[in-house]
Formats: structure tokens, C-alpha cells, sequence
């Protein structure tokens, strides 16, 4: 491992409680604000500065753009807006839920689909709602039409949905009267619809509903609207602070909150009542509450009566824990935990014999031999292992295809589809016949030999590529390989076995050593913890110096690695100045020359956004130096290296092409995508410096990580992990924390996330598997 002179960076360490993902979020009023608040009551601020330093599990833009997007050409929907598409489908489907919702829900006892929608029949009957006959002839909905093959090339399109003049400048009107930075106008009329302003006028607290407003900031809002009106024990208030909260904790990863800490968190907050707050937004519908066996610690000894005698009383209870959560993330765990279920407990279609599978299986040999005998039998699977790893589901895809079965890959960004794909083309066809191409499969069923079947997933969900869908919506697949699976947040991987038709496979393969989700949830944590079907860990160890650095992080220690070829360098720093200067030095100039790495080529990873060194200030100066210019559309040049968010927990490299009346033109993956002038700043940054959140799923051939002195408290092992894993040849650390970088690798591992799969899971899957 060589050393260099001297360099230095922020980034969240991971999810907390919810007032600790408050701070860490970044806000999306204007920079003004934050002193405006402090002239006048009824402003809304920024979030305070030093959340700024980190990074809240992602782009700042990745907590804005949730909302709907829109195609410019006859049905095409683009790269970039396939999440959206997939998020909306979720809220439909959520709605959907609303309905069949009655009484209490015990954990794990919900019902979905077409169990929910009978049982919701047979209560409307009972309760004389309506006649039986009524009920049992009602139509029922039409099915989905499969999604169409996708066209290329497509069209520019627009990414999101701008809402309608009128709209925003009556928001503005509102704003303005409270206070509120006007430049929130456009996020507050996207977030609340065409009666936006009649909504905050109604109750100005609903202005917590757009990402980065914080609860003084509404007061502040609330007060300017309402006078004297506006106080602490307001039910808008409460309801609405209840719901923040848990929007906080989503960012933070978990999926619901201890109900403890909820209320703890509304009383920090000056909720006089945290507790009757909580139940008014549970009597109205707003969050759902869950009682959850606590796991077992041992068997406990059998209760005896006075006399000696095991006592014949009922059953002490087993301890449960209360947790509370939005219903739009507590659906989408119960709908993931049906999916799984029904994937673990499903008969299988004839798809080859079990002689057949075998000889696969021998074929490809190793750890990779082992992946298909445990696919052959299971229909959800586990395969754990580093970027060498993935040759072994590239055997299986293979192999599967040699055996009839119609298999996709689906991963989670354009680099990683080209990387997977080539690498595909390249593996072994284990167990298939002499001469077998990799041949794909349309939607309508024929192969054809250049389609290597590999998709986004946002891509595969909103039917942009793959298979297609059947009649009933069911993609049209046997077996389906999702890679990076711990990328994958609960509502994401609810849609996604929502997708898998009966008697379908489902691998899920990926790395347990890297960031979780940007979004809420832990399911391949979860799924591995739980134990629920077969685990095949590879036994590929990823090669040379940097394989050797990383797997020795992913065990907790950092070994001091023989990089021959300076694969691996490291570039002591004293203070942030200097660690800017290298940076840029190493980008422009040192990796370059020294390894053959142009500077286009070379990522940059920092903890956080803000701060010294952080991804503002480092590509500032490596805008300076690789595209000056005076970035006269919002901060861009043409030339300029971006990061395009479309969703919140995306990010899709890419450049500026132009800036034009409709917007900023880039170039994403191979994609022309127009950003509209008001969409610019939430989801549009440079990209010459990203975040370990930013950069999961994609590799580079050289990586530059900068840790500043500052970022202590952002290290952890799963972010050191993540960020020395994505350099492919060459890796420099810009390193000013001294000890502070092995104690994080050594001791410090990821934030616990709250989460309720492995509880709901647990009554649905007969026995733990090995």
C-alpha cells in the first residue's frame, strides 16, 4: 500500500431516531430562509447548517422527486423515470389496501389480494352495507395489459410532472403570506395537488409535507396564517407532526417506530399529549399500530402454584413490542412478506427434470453448482459475495436458459445492466448443450440472441425493459435474478414479488457488506437474519490488493495490503484545505499518470454534501479545473459531470448537454432525459464527487475517497466498505482521520433499523431452511 503527501471529507453514519434523520436531511427551502426565521416569526428556515456535513442516505434530491413522471413520445418511459412510475403503481395499490382495512391487525394476520378483497365481501354483507348478491356479482377490475416492448432509441424526455401554472402561483400567494421562502411553491403544489392552497390556508401545517421543512418552520408559517390560533395542542399540529416524524424515520431506513419513541419524539417536539396525539392519528386513519411478539431469548420455566403443582392457569403472554407506522410503508412490508411467503411454499412448472437440473449443476461446478442445485428446488433463494461473486448467477442464468426457462437478471443501474450483461456473454453456459448462445426473451416469447436479458429494475417494474407482463400483470418470467439486493427498500421489493407469477423463482444476490437502502427497510439484512430459505455464499474472493483491502474491511479489519502496480495509495492530510488540493491534484493530474486513468474516468467519494470537503466543495473545485464555466442554468455548464435523481434513493450519472427554455438536457446512461428550470435544483447535482449512497451500484476504474478530519462521526464498516469497493483498478484514500478509520472498521458497524418482515414472516414460512 503506498503513501503519498498529504489530503482530507461527511456522510451519515447511518439511520438514528427521528430526530436525528431530521438533522442529517437536507432542506429544500432556500438559503435565505434561515435567517429570515430569526427576524420573524411567521418564516419558514433552513434546516440548521450542520446538517449540511452529512449525508442522509443519499442526494438530497432523492427525498424531493417521489412524485409522478411524464414521457415526451408515444408511450415511452425513459431511464430516468422508470422508479417513478414503479412508486406510483405502489400509492395505487396502497389505496387499493385502504379499503380493505377493518378492525385490528394482529401481526402478520393482514390479508392481501384476493383473500383481503373476500373477506372485505363478506363484511359488507354482514355489516347490511350491501346484499349479497350485490357484493358477489359486482365486476371484477379489468386486468393489466402487458406492458408494451420498449422502442429505442427514445425520445427526450421530460423528467417529472410540473404542476399547472395556477397551482403554483396561488401556493406562491399563500407562501408569501406566511413568510415561507416562494421557491417552495413549486414542491408544495406537487406534494399537495391542485387544492394546495386552499390546504395550507386550511391548515398551514400541511406544509410539513414538503421535504426539508421543519416543524419550527411551520409554526413559524402556521403563526403568520392563523395568529393567535396556532398553538402546540392544535390537532392539525399534532397530526401532522406525528406524520413527520415517521416520514423521518422512513428516511432514516426504519419502517415503524417503537411507540415509545414516537411519543418520546412528539414531546421533544412540544406536543403537550404525545400519547393522545398518537392515538388521534390512529383513530383517523393516518398511521397504523402493530403489537409484535418480541423473539424468544429461551424457553421459560413453567409457572407453579402455591402448592408445588404446574399451575393449570391460561398461558402467561408472550412480551410484545407496540410499533407504529405510515401506512404506506407498513402495507408495503406486509404485501413483501405475502410475496415471500408464497415464493418459499410454491410447486413449481415443469421447467426440467431434476436429472437435468444436476447436470447443470456438475457442469458449472463450485459454489456456482451449489447456486443452481438450490434454485433447481427452492423458489426463494439468498447468494452472498463480492463483485467476483457474480459469475456464479451469470452460470445460473445460463444455465436456466439452456433449460427452457425464461430467466432475467435485474439490477439496479445502467453501469451495472452493461457490466452484468458483458459479463453474461462471457460465462461458461454450465449444463448447457454444445454451441448455446445466450439467447433472450421478448415479451411475446421468441428468443433473440443480442437481448442478454439483463434490466433495470425500475426499468423491469414500469415495463421499460424486460419481459413484459402477462394478462393478469405478472411479469413474464421463471426465474428472476435481482443483484445489489441490499439496495432493495421495502417498497421496491414489495413490487417486485408483486410482480413474480405463481410457481416462479426468485434469487436475490448481493454483497451484506455494503450501505443498506437509501429508502426504508433491511430486507436482505432481514431475509439473511431470518433464516427463512437456502443461503449459497460464494467462495470467489474478489482478486489482487484491492479484493484483499476489501474483504479484510468486511470482517472488521484494515490490513495493510502489498499493492505493487499502486493500486492501492494512501494520502495523508492535515486539515480540509489540503484535502481539496490533493483531491483535484490526484483526479487531475497523479491517477492519470501514474495508473493511466483519465480524469473522466475517476470517481470521487465523500462522506457528505456539506461541510469543507464535502461533494459542494469538491466539485466546485474540480469544476474549476475540468469545465469552468460560468454556470449560468442553476450552477451547470454544458460539459458538466451530473448525477441525475429522478427518486428519491436513484441516482443516474450522466452530463449537460444544453439548457434550453424547457429545461436542462443531459445525458444519462445513453439517454437524452430535460429537466424543467423548477425540477433543476432537488434533483439535478455534479457529479465529479458523490456520496458511498450515490455511488452504490456502480464501479469505477479508479476511485478517489476522501476522509477529512470532520468525518469521524460519519464512518462506519459498511460505509468504508462500500466506497474502497467501487474502485475496479485503483484505489486512493485521502486520509485525515489517523485512527479514527480503523476503529470505525474494527467497531462500529451499521445503525439498527426498525423493521417488521422478519415478525411477518415468520407464521407464513413452515421451518427455517439452512
Amino acid at each position: 500500500m503506498s503513501t503519498e503527501p498529504p489530503e482530507e471529507t461527511t456522510e451519515n453514519a447511518g439511520p438514528g431516531t427521528p430526530d436525528e434523520a431530521a438533522d442529517t436531511s437536507e432542506p429544500a427551502a432556500t438559503p435565505e430562509a434561515s435567517e429570515a426565521s430569526k427576524a420573524s416569526p411567521g418564516t419558514v428556515p433552513d434546516a440548521p447548517a450542520e446538517a449540511e456535513g452529512t449525508e442522509a442516505e443519499g442526494t438530497e434530491a432523492e427525498g424531493t422527486e417521489a412524485e409522478g413522471g411524464q414521457t415526451a413520445g408515444a408511450g415511452q418511459v425513459s431511464e430516468a423515470e422508470a422508479e417513478l412510475l414503479a412508486q406510483r403503481a405502489e400509492r395505487e395499490r396502497i389505496e387499493r389496501r385502504k379499503a380493505e382495512r377493518q378492525g385490528p391487525i394482529e401481526a402478520g394476520g393482514k390479508l392481501s389480494g384476493t383473500a383481503a378483497d373476500l373477506l372485505a365481501a363478506v363484511r359488507a354483507v354482514e355489516s347490511g352495507e350491501k346484499p349479497a348478491t350485490a357484493v358477489f356479482e359486482e365486476a371484477r377490475p379489468a386486468p393489466r395489459r402487458p406492458a408494451p416492448e420498449p422502442v429505442r432509441p427514445t425520445p427526450p424526455v421530460t423528467a417529472g410532472q410540473t404542476p399547472a401554472d395556477g397551482v403554483v402561483v396561488a401556493v406562491r400567494e399563500v407562501l408569501a403570506q406566511g413568510g415561507a421562502p416562494e421557491a417552495l411553491a413549486v414542491q408544495a403544489a406537487g406534494v399537495l395537488g391542485e387544492g394546495a392552497a386552499q390546504a395550507l390556508r386550511a391548515d398551514p401545517w400541511q406544509l410539513l409535507r414538503v421535504a426539508g421543512v421543519r416543524p419550527e418552520q411551520a409554526d413559524g408559517f402556521a403563526r403568520a396564517l392563523l395568529g393567535g390560533e396556532a398553538g402546540p395542542d392544535d390537532g392539525r399540529r399534532e397530526r401532522a407532526v406525528t406524520g413527520w416524524l415517521l416520514e423521518q424515520a422512513a428516511a432514516a431506513g426504519h419502517t415503524a417506530l417503537e411507540m415509545s419513541a414516537l411519543t418520546a419524539a412528539l414531546a421533544r417536539q412540544g406536543v403537550p399529549d404525545p400519547e393522545e396525539a398518537v392515538q388521534a392519528a390512529i383513530s383517523d386513519g393516518d398511521v397504523l399500530v402493530f403489537q409484535d411478539p418480541l423473539p424468544e431469548t429461551g424457553t421459560p420455566a413453567p409457572q407453579r402454584d402455591d402448592a408445588g403443582d404446574d399451575a393449570d392457569g391460561a398461558e402467561e403472554e408472550r412480551p410484545v413490542r407496540v410499533l407504529v407506522a405510515l401506512e404506506r410503508y407498513a402495507l408495503a412490508e406486509e404485501s413483501l412478506a405475502d410475496g415471500l411467503a408464497r415464493l418459499v411454499n410454491s410447486v413449481f412448472q415443469q421447467d426440467g427434470s431434476d436429472a437435468e437440473w444436476e447436470r447443470a449443476a456438475a457442469a458449472a461446478g463450485g459454489s456456482s453448482g451449489e447456486l443452481i442445485r438450490a434454485v433447481a428446488g427452492h423458489g426463494l433463494v439468498l447468494h452472498t459475495g463480492g463483485e467476483a461473486s457474480l459469475a456464479e448467477p451469470a452460470a445460473l442464468l445460463r444455465a436456466a436458459r439452456g433449460l427452457g426457462l425464461r430467466a432475467w437478471a435485474a439490477v439496479h443501474t445502467p453501469v451495472g445492466r452493461t457490466r452484468f450483461a458483458t459479463l453474461l456473454e462471457a460465462v461458461p453456459a454450465g449444463g448447457t448443450g454444445p454451441g448455446e448462445t445466450n439467447a433472450g426473451v421478448t415479451a411475446a416469447g421468441d428468443e433473440k440472441a443480442e437481448d442478454p436479458g439483463v434490466a433495470t429494475v425500475a426499468g423491469l417494474l414500469s415495463g421499460a425493459e424486460g419481459p413484459g407482463r402477462d394478462a393478469d400483470g405478472a411479469l413474464l418470467l421463471d426465474l428472476l435474478v435481482v443483484l445489489d439486493a441490499p439496495l432493495l427498500d421495502v417498497e421496491t421489493a414489495a413490487l417486485v414479488t408483486e410482480s413474480l407469477p405463481d410457481g416462479s423463482r426468485l434469487l436475490l444476490a448481493g454483497d451484506p457488506g455494503v450501505l443498506w437502502s437509501v429508502g426504508p427497510g433491511r430486507v436482505f439484512a432481514d431475509l439473511l437474519a431470518a433464516r427463512v430459505c437456502p443461503q449459497i455464499a460464494s467462495r470467489r474472493p474478489d482478486p489482487g490488493p484491492l479484493g484483499e483491502l476489501v474483504s479484510g474491511v468486511g470482517v472488521g479489519e484494515l490490513n495493510q495490503v502489498a499493492a505493487p502496480g499502486r493500486e492501492v495509495v494512501i494520502v495523508p492530510v492535515r486539515d480540509p484545505g489540503e484535502a481539496v488540493h490533493r483531491t483535484v491534484q490526484l483526479v487531475i493530474d497523479s491517477v492519470p499518470r501514474a495508473i493511466g486513468v483519465p480524469a473522466e474516468e475517476t470517481q470521487v467519494i465523500t462522506p457528505g454534501h456539506g461541510g469543507a470537503v464535502g461533494t459542494r466543495a469538491l466539485n466546485a473545485a474540480l469544476k474549476e479545473r475540468l469545465n469552468p464555466g460560468p454556470g449560468r442554468f442553476g450552477g451547470f455548464d454544458p460539459g458538466d459531470r451530473i448525477v441525475h435523481s429522478p427518486a428519491r434513493g436513484r441516482t443516474v450519472p450522466g452530463r449537460v448537454v444544453k439548457a434550453g427554455a424547457d429545461g436542462l438536457h443531459l445525458s444519462c446512461a445513453g439517454e437524452a432525459v430535460v429537466v424543467p428550470q423548477e425540477r433543476v435544483e432537488q434533483s439535478v447535482r455534479h457529479g465529479w464527487a458523490l456520496t458511498a449512497h450515490q455511488a452504490m451500484g456502480n464501479r469505477w476504474p479508479a476511485v478517489v475517497v476522501v476522509l477529512p478530519g470532520d468525518a469521524v462521526q460519519a464512518l462506519s464498516r459498511p460505509w468504508v466498505y462500500t466506497a474502497f469497493s467501487r474502485a475496479d483498478r485503483h484505489l486512493s484514500v485521502v486520509h485525515g482521520v489517523e485512527q479514527a478509520l480503523p476503529r470505525a472498521v474494527a467497531e462500529v458497524p451499521a445503525k439498527p433499523r426498525t423493521t417488521r418482515l422478519p415478525v411477518l414472516l415468520a407464521p407464513q414460512v413452515p421451518a427455517a431452511a439452512g
